[in-house]
């Protein structure tokens, strides 16, 4: 597995491992690079500047895009409290005052895919990489200040009735094929936690496979509030949704 997404402080208790990493990804900017100047697309400056006003979406999913926030003033992500939601919410309404639109995995996507708009702010690999049959010239990018990791675990129930079964599927999903399977998934792509997972050359650029160290080595977790933050955290984010 990458070292940076095995994730024991979540998946291991107690020295005893309860999940595995299976998928990884990361909400960034996704963008078109027929489009926009992608050498702009390393910085998250560019999402607040007025270059690309009024051809930007934003996905409607606030933790990712909180903390794409907090990267772009500095902040991390796994260190943020109520005293930086005002230069965040600061930072989420001048993204606000750029975007056409703000919506769902859907729409969010679809904005990007028909070039409604060419940036995606929290877009990523598994916006663009399964879209890069029919449009090779979405493409994602890892700014310098960072982007917001996701993961996915399997785990197995401790009262499975099948629990040979469940773990020959663990196995089988964590193998060099399971995994390039499960990374080229028809749902969405992402990046596989193995990686000697059994990919094409052309999967793997589609993916910027051989760029995942030094991408890792700049992404961040999620924000992981706790529930007074969390509730903070959705006002904040409510109040960039109904800013004008």
């Amino acid at each position: 597995l990458f070292p940076q997404v095995k994730m024991d402080s979540s998946t291991v208790v107690n020295g005893k491992r309860y999940g595995i990493t299976e998928k990884f990804g990361y909400n960034t900017i996704g963008y078109n690079k027929t489009k926009v100047d992608p050498a702009d697309m390393q910085s998250l400056a560019a999402l607040t500047g007025d270059k690309y006003k009024g051809k930007i979406a934003i996905y409607d999913y606030y933790l990712p895009v909180i903390g794409m926030a907090a990267l772009a003033i500095g902040k991390k992500t796994a260190e943020l409290t109520e005293a930086d939601l005002p230069a965040i919410k600061e930072e989420l309404l001048k993204m606000k005052a750029n975007a056409k639109l703000v919506g769902e995995v859907t729409a969010s996507q679809t904005a990007l895919a028909t070039g409604e708009v060419d940036i995606l702010v929290g877009g990523g690999e598994w916006v663009t990489a399964g879209l890069a049959k029919e449009n090779p010239a979405l493409d994602f990018s890892i700014p310098k200040e960072g982007a917001v990791l996701w993961s996915q675990s399997l785990a197995m129930f401790k009262d499975s009735k099948n629990k040979e079964l469940a773990l020959k599927f663990i196995q089988y999903i964590m193998s060099p094929e399971g995994q390039a399977r499960l990374a080229t998934s028809s749902c969405y792509w992402g990046m596989p936690a193995n990686s000697k997972a059994a990919l094409s050359d052309e999967q793997k650029k589609i993916l910027r496979f051989d760029e995942q160290p030094e991408f890792l080595a700049r992404a961040q977790s999620y924000p992981a509030p706790n529930a007074d933050l969390d509730k903070k955290m959705q006002d904040v984010w409510t109040e960039m949704l109904q800013a004008q």
